[in-house]
């Protein structure tokens, strides 16, 4: 039987196998070139969208980078932890996740992490252990070689006191992605973080500069989603493109895209757009693809 890895073997054998992914990736060496302009924006594949398939074992997750790369020519993608939730300090299973996105020059972008407590919890023993439950997914991310994870920041209380409570978690999981070099970054997923206004008050108490959120254009409940977005872009770090149904044109029917892309572009951010597809009428594959070619129209304009 081998022999369990500490946490430094562990982190120094990801550092080795990042490294090798940095030296096969494609993105990776582009981004060492200042001669070609910026992009408005780049597009990436978020594993929610395959959720269905992955859910009914139709899609592995070690098969995500391939499908980004050759079904879609997508060059990033965005992990949800869930999709290998046992497997987040397994060296070798995530040795072959390095393997297979080098393979296909995937850059691993972010982790998605959902299931592990409330970080903004009133019982402090419970905060802290939420807090401490994310360590792994911040050492898996190193390893990994995303730049971010995106977690919760759910809680109870007045709106003050969720706050408060929210922020104290992030700052102290921020502290311990600060050694790691990780983001960690909020998305409006339901609660009082579906309230724009809300989670910028909570990025202003952390104030922390590995600490930002996710715009998630779908996930504002009794928020309005254009004011909501527009807030939480001076924090961004990662923008979800939401999406649940097209009409004949290709346009979104639930959302005016091209003006929530207009807020992200006015904001001056320049980095990962990720695909979210979320509908029921199309396939999840036709979903990517429609919301693959409304970005691309959108860029390209």
């Amino acid at each position: 039987m081998r022999e369990p890895m500490d946490r430094r073997q562990f982190l120094d054998q990801g550092a080795r196998l990042t490294a090798g992914v940095a030296l096969a990736s494609p993105w990776s060496r582009a981004m060492l070139s200042t001669s070609a302009p910026a992009p408005a924006f780049k597009i990436s594949l978020a594993q929610w969208s395959l959720h269905k398939a992955l859910y009914a074992k139709e899609v592995d997750n070690l098969d995500f980078a391939k499908i980004a790369r050759q079904r879609f020519g997508i060059e990033a993608i965005e992990y949800v932890n869930g999709f290998f939730k046992d497997k987040a300090t397994d060296a070798a299973y995530l040795a072959e996740m390095n393997r297979r996105a080098a393979d296909q020059g995937v850059y691993q972008h972010l982790i998605m992490c959902d299931g592990e407590g409330r970080l903004g919890d009133p019982d402090p023993a419970k905060r802290t252990e939420a807090v401490e439950n994310h360590y792994k997914w911040i050492d898996a991310a190193k390893v990994l070689g995303c730049i971010t994870i995106r977690v919760n920041a759910a809680s109870d209380g007045t709106f003050e006191e969720q706050q408060k409570l929210a922020a104290d978690g992030l700052h102290r999981l921020c502290e311990y992605g600060e050694k790691a070099g990780i983001n960690v970054i909020v998305e409006n997923h339901g609660g009082l973080s579906s309230h724009g206004d809300w989670l910028v008050g909570v990025m202003k108490l952390v104030n922390h500069p590995r600490c930002g959120t996710l715009p998630d254009f779908g996930n504002f409940y009794e928020y309005d989603r254009y004011q909501g977005v527009a807030d939480m872009m001076p924090y961004a770090k990662a923008v979800s493109a939401k999406s649940h149904d097209f009409d004949a044109a290709g346009n979104e029917t639930t959302k005016d895209y091209p003006r929530l892309m207009k807020i992200v572009a006015d904001a001056g951010f320049h980095s990962w757009v990720g695909i979210e597809y979320e509908g029921d009428r199309l396939s999840e594959m036709d979903g990517i693809a429609g919301t693959l070619a409304l970005l691309k129209r959108i860029l390209a304009a």
